[in-house]
């Protein structure tokens, strides 16, 4: 008997879940995703400054896998008669479910950010941005995350009638070690990036920002890149979820309320067996869905999945196009002195984004996981 599941999100763990479920014998796979392409998440800055992006239609992507492709929005879930409501098509069952539906930029937390500011979290967004930022004007980075970071560079790099301030709740590059700092410090002077520490945005207005404290900011745009939130598709089914509505899955990546439902990428919390939360990023999303898929075949032929084991290697960021930062972690994401910098890291920065999409395209599954 054919046991059907269904994907839904065709990000960077979803699409790679998708396509190595197919491959799993007596399984049926159908992907429901709002968009009929793959957006490259993680170079939307790019697009931001008027860079072309790679065409990669999700139909080229998934040819001969016979992965059954549902373009449409999901509406909601029917965790009792285990169906997926899409906004035009027919429902959909299913034997087994994959939630991977992402995350996107949370503006709900400071007044006005909703109403004045925009994001690079959505390809609509960064198109939006993008057009905007042909008028040049002054442009407020909000967020010293690594988002923040490679937007307010790229800006700074590729559209010299914007001046661009960056405003982060602690110190620049707080979370990186002190030699990876010296080099992001030394960056943002060369591209005359107006750095302000230790801030946070009290409120968000047309034309400025207003600083906890009174101070005000110019700013003919405002960029938000701090803070994400997921659907709460998962919570109105039913599903056990942490505070900010991401899924609650075991150490095999089940739903610890539905037995049948597995969660990975952003919309879902996972921590290894060691109580390490991941992070949000396609560097996660990639293994998780493989481990997930594995979990998934284990089950179907009877056996026990293993836990999720993971370690990371390093963070990479990009500083415009010639510059990067490649800072090297421990396996619980903490880092280490280690550093590339210059147009090395560029290129392996580059070269890492290149390498996702080819594991996107030929996905595969080690037969040791990380760790073991």
């Amino acid at each position: 008997m054919t046991h059907h599941i269904v994907v839904l999100g065709a990000g960077y763990a979803g699409l790679v879940a998708a396509k190595l479920a197919a491959r799993q014998k007596g399984t049926r796979v159908t992907l429901v995703n709002r968009r009929d392409h793959f957006v490259e998440r993680v170079r939307l800055h790019q697009l931001v400054t008027g860079q072309r992006l790679r065409d990669l239609p999700l139909a080229d992507l998934l040819a001969g896998t016979g992965v059954e492709l549902v373009v449409d929005t999901v509406t909601g879930i029917d965790a009792d008669t285990r169906t997926v409501r899409p906004a035009h098509a027919p429902e959909i069952g299913y034997d087994t479910l994959v939630y991977a539906l992402g995350s996107q930029a949370d503006l709900s937390p400071v007044p006005g950010a909703a109403e004045h500011a925009h994001t690079v979290a959505t390809l609509d967004q960064a198109e939006r941005l993008r057009a905007r930022l042909r008028d040049g004007g002054t442009a407020v980075v909000v967020g010293g995350g690594l988002t923040g970071i490679e937007t307010a560079a790229e800006l700074a790099e590729c559209l010299p009638e914007v001046k661009v301030r960056l405003v982060t709740e602690g110190a620049l590059g707080g979370a990186l070690s002190r030699r990876a700092q010296r080099h992001l410090n030394a960056a943002f002077g060369r591209l005359a990036v107006e750095v302000r520490e230790h801030a946070r945005v009290a409120e968000v207005h047309g034309d400025h920002v207003t600083l906890e404290g009174g101070d005000r900011l110019g700013a003919d745009v405002t960029i938000w890149t701090t803070g994400f939130r997921v659907p709460e598709l998962a919570r109105q089914a039913g599903f056990s979820v942490d505070d900010d509505g991401r899924m609650l899955v075991d150490p095999t990546l089940r739903s610890v309320s539905h037995r049948e439902v597995y969660g990975i990428g952003d919309a879902a919390a996972v921590r290894t067996a060691d109580g390490v939360e991941l992070r949000m990023a396609c560097a996660t999303g990639l293994p998780v869905a493989q481990q997930a898929v594995r979990a998934i075949t284990a089950r179907l032929a009877g056996r026990t999945p293993d836990p999720v084991r993971f370690r990371y290697a390093n963070q990479c960021v990009s500083l415009g196009r010639d510059d990067g930062l490649i800072q090297f972690v421990r396996g619980d994401d903490s880092p280490v002195e280690m550093v590339l910098t210059g147009r090395t890291a560029a290129v392996y920065k580059e070269a890492i984004v290149r390498g996702t999409v080819m594991a996107l395209r030929h996905p595969w599954m080690p037969t040791r996981m990380p760790g073991r």
